[in-house]
């Protein structure tokens, strides 16, 4: 049953996944958290892993960068292992003055530059969105915490932009930049299955300031708490 990026059998891999693009964060996320862990995938060094977490079964895989990447890891979970719920967890640019360095930013859409979706839909402005009960239970597990958004991000094709295109985005309120959300919410629109981002800030576009690297791994465990109680409760 293996596809071409992922070596694996059905039912080797949950019906909740996580999906970080760096697939050394899967690795960390089911060796500091998930219990009975197998790896099932080292294809192309894209790690992917299934255990326990408190006490139900989850997958992690790692996605790689950028909306095609993405769509690649997306379409053979969905299509040939039997995925029905995905949480995107990563990092962003923030954009407004809100969102700060370490925030933590609940996506409830996700626009984008690519022309991807376009191809879909005969040319239209197709809006992808989260699923409204995992947005719903990511607001619950961090309603208590300081510094969570919810609200509009955007998935970019250029990491390295040199356009004004933030200066427009931030004109329309969107939280922080990305590069796969915007796929991960349309290929489960389109195969109805169940998705959301949960996004820490890491940079700033605007303000030009980082997260310094003694914040990230607390910063990241926050992310990755909402993410997991999302999966079991969403």
């Amino acid at each position: 049953m293996s596809t071409p990026h992922i070596s694996a059998n059905k039912g080797d891999i949950a019906e909740r996944i996580l999906l970080p693009g760096d697939p050394l964060r899967a690795k960390w996320i089911a060796e500091t958290y998930m219990s009975d862990v197998v790896q099932y995938n080292a294809v192309r060094n894209m790690f992917g892993y299934t255990g326990t977490y408190k006490g139900e079964r989850v997958s992690v895989q790692g996605t790689g960068m950028g909306l095609p990447s993405l769509s690649i890891y997306v379409n053979e979970l969905f299509d040939h292992f039997g995925v029905q719920t995905a949480i995107r967890i990563g990092t962003c640019g923030g954009l407004l003055e809100k969102t700060k360095i370490g925030d933590v930013i609940l996506a409830m859409t996700a626009s984008t530059d690519s022309n991807i979706n376009r191809r879909f839909t005969n040319d239209l402005d197709f809006a992808p969105h989260a699923d409204f009960k995992l947005l719903l239970a990511a607001h619950e597990a961090s309603k208590d915490l300081p510094n969570v958004h919810i609200g509009g991000i955007a998935s970019m094709d250029y990491f390295y932009d040199e356009t004004d295109a933030a200066q427009k985005l931030i004109a329309h309120g969107v939280l922080g930049i990305e590069m796969e959300a915007n796929q991960l919410y349309s290929i489960a629109a389109r195969k109805n299955r169940r998705a959301l981002s949960i996004l820490t800030v890491s940079d700033h576009v605007v303000t030009h300031e980082s997260m310094p690297s003694s914040d990230r791994e607390k910063s990241l465990n926050t992310m990755v708490e909402i993410a997991f109680a999302s999966l079991l409760n969403g």
